[in-house]
């Protein structure tokens, strides 16, 4: 009965929120597997990989090449990602491709001689780009945990990118609007205009650059991208743009596999991206503040469930600026951050009759992380499961083609602290532990994840959204534990999201009622900023474990798709 009022109210509340979120249709459902992704052909791909036999690994790498051509805005070649991989019997993996520094990176390369940051110098520049790492994860990933071979998972984004695809009305919309963007690279407007116009929706969009890069990956590996043809080509860009990358950054990029950020949230095993991910530390951190509460009973929505929530969001992003960086050249404290016993401490001066300042919210002590970044998940038959997250940072990166290869190139390097305390283009501040450093690699917010349950994996999620990601991941998460929705319903509800600086409330159209936003009012909450109507929080492409098989559910708030084996079909992959 508990369960059933909480489903009702959540019911009402998406009603009253439809105009604004243009609620979806029920979950997708497949007894064989399932993938969800923010392109529709991406996620057929993965869903025809494991019609063909293969496992949710190999479904991911596939879907993740095949974003590179089919959602070009952040599935890439030319970025970086974080995969989180639970497999069938338990064995839990973490691999870590983002991208890194160049060698010839230095600490103050954005301020001015007057130690000021230049305006867009870190986002609209070659100086932007930082190592690309997805080539080199996807492929080891593949070897490590795949059963397929490099070329058959491959081979569908070739043809996507060689005989090409209809543009859909999205994506022939996302160019136009780029256009201006794109206008001072030729190679870029060269990819995404027909001689300087915009394409239309239903023309045919070819990449025959792209495919020679993908059949050079397909045949040759790593060395396919990081060296020969397409390493000489992304070093001639660099060279023509002042770019900082080398053949010797290409050369030496490795993936790194990492331990996963494992917690325990109400009898759920929750598993996410550890460092240089912030997520996967501040959702369980938040989480481990929250468990004390019940949070269900509140209700969704409620001034009361979003004052706790709130709360726990300010304190653990103000952790986050403190402590978050490259492992590998920061020490991070990771396990006193998640522990259960640090969460009680940090929220020890939590008051639930009233907000507190973010002015007055120290980073907590503890012994010596773009919109358009995208998510895919992935679940097969036997129970493996992939949260797989890319980006290019912002839309389509830097705008910048490499010239010869239709790769687009990350601005990634404007997630490092170019300076202490100073907003990068998400309002995130950074210190010490985010400086820039070569070789390094960057903070990021991306929160692959996976929750578990009674030794199988549960749900699979994560978003886009830069410094909201995290949030929106935490709240898919806690719309399934503590108020016990169902996938469709647990993506599509409304979002709300604080990061401790700047001091404010963001919520989406409709998502928070007037009357829970004049009881938090109340209790001191004092900047509210609604996102206007069409536009949402996250992109949370998930899927799900139900009786009988599985649920994939694309986010209502873009477009995208969810598609299992029994029903994948082979339109647009030949």
């Amino acid at each position: 009965m508990k369960n059933l009022y909480r489903r009702s109210k959540a019911i009402v509340l998406l009603f009253v929120c439809a105009e604004a979120l243009a609620i979806a249709p029920e979950a997708e459902f497949a007894n064989g597997g399932m993938v969800a992704s923010r392109s529709r052909l991406a996620s057929e791909v993965g869903a025809q990989i494991l019609e063909d036999g293969g496992n949710a690994v190999d479904a991911a790498v596939a879907v993740g090449f095949a974003l590179a051509v089919t959602y070009p805005s952040a599935g890439n070649l030319g970025g970086g990602g974080f995969m989180v991989i639970r497999m069938a019997d338990g064995t839990l993996a973490a691999n870590d491709h983002r991208e890194r520094a160049p060698l010839g990176a230095t600490r103050d390369m954005y301020l001015d001689k007057d130690g000021n940051v230049v305006p867009r110098l870190s986002t609209h520049s070659h100086l932007a780009v930082g190592v690309p790492g997805s080539v080199a994860g996807l492929l080891d990933v593949l070897e490590k945990y795949g059963t397929k071979s490099r070329r058959e998972v491959i081979a569908p984004a070739i043809r996507l990118a060689a005989d090409g695809f209809a543009l859909d009305r999205d994506l022939s919309r996302s160019f136009a609007r780029r256009l201006d963007d794109f206008a001072p690279y030729a190679a870029s407007m060269a990819v995404f205009s027909r001689n300087g116009q915009p394409f239309l929706q239903g023309e045919r969009f070819r990449q025959p650059d792209l495919a020679a890069v993908l059949k050079r990956i397909s045949k040759s590996g790593r060395a396919g991208f990081y060296e020969g043809r397409t390493a000489d080509l992304l070093v001639a860009e660099m060279v023509r743009g002042g770019g900082l990358i080398t053949h010797e950054d290409l050369t030496g990029y490795e993936s790194a596999w990492r331990e996963p950020i494992v917690g325990r949230y109400r009898g759920h095993e929750i598993i996410s991206m550890p460092p240089p991910s912030s997520g996967g530390v501040l959702v369980v951190q938040m989480l481990n503040m929250l468990e004390a509460y019940d949070i269900g009973a509140m209700g969704f929505s409620s001034a009361e469930a979003v004052h706790h929530v709130i709360e726990a969001e300010r304190r653990a992003y103000a952790d986050r600026a403190e402590h978050l960086g490259d492992p590998d050249f920061f020490p991070v404290p990771v396990s006193t951050l998640i522990s259960k016993e640090y969460a009680r401490k940090r929220f020890d001066d939590f008051n639930p009759d009233e907000a507190s300042r973010s002015e007055d919210i120290a980073p907590g002590s503890a012994p010596p992380e773009s919109p358009d970044t995208t998510h895919a998940s992935v679940i097969d038959k036997y129970g493996n499961a992939v949260s797989y997250t890319t980006t290019l940072n912002l839309s389509y990166g830097s705008k910048i083609v490499a010239a010869g290869t239709g790769v687009l190139l990350n601005n990634e390097m404007d997630d490092f602290s170019a300076k202490p305390d100073t907003p990068n283009f998400y309002g995130l501040l950074g210190r010490e532990a985010n400086a820039i450093e070569p070789g390094k690699r960057m903070l990021s917010s991306m929160t692959p994840t996976i929750v578990a349950r009674d030794g199988q994996a549960l749900l699979v999620t994560g978003s886009p959204g830069g410094s909201t990601i995290i949030t929106t991941t935490l709240q898919v998460i806690m719309n399934v534990i503590d108020h016990g929705m169902d996938l469709s319903d647990a993506v599509s509800s409304p979002r709300f999201h604080h990061q401790w600086q700047p001091d404010r409330v963001v919520y989406e159209a409709r998502g928070l009622s007037p009357d829970t936003l004049d009881r938090l009012r109340g209790l001191g909450h004092e900047n509210f900023v609604v996102m206007p109507f069409g536009r949402g929080i996250g992109d949370a492409n998930s899927v799900m474990r139900v009786d009988g098989g599985f649920a994939g559910m694309a986010d209502p708030r873009n477009a995208g798709a969810a598609a299992g084996p029994h029903h994948a079909t082979r339109k647009g992959l030949k």
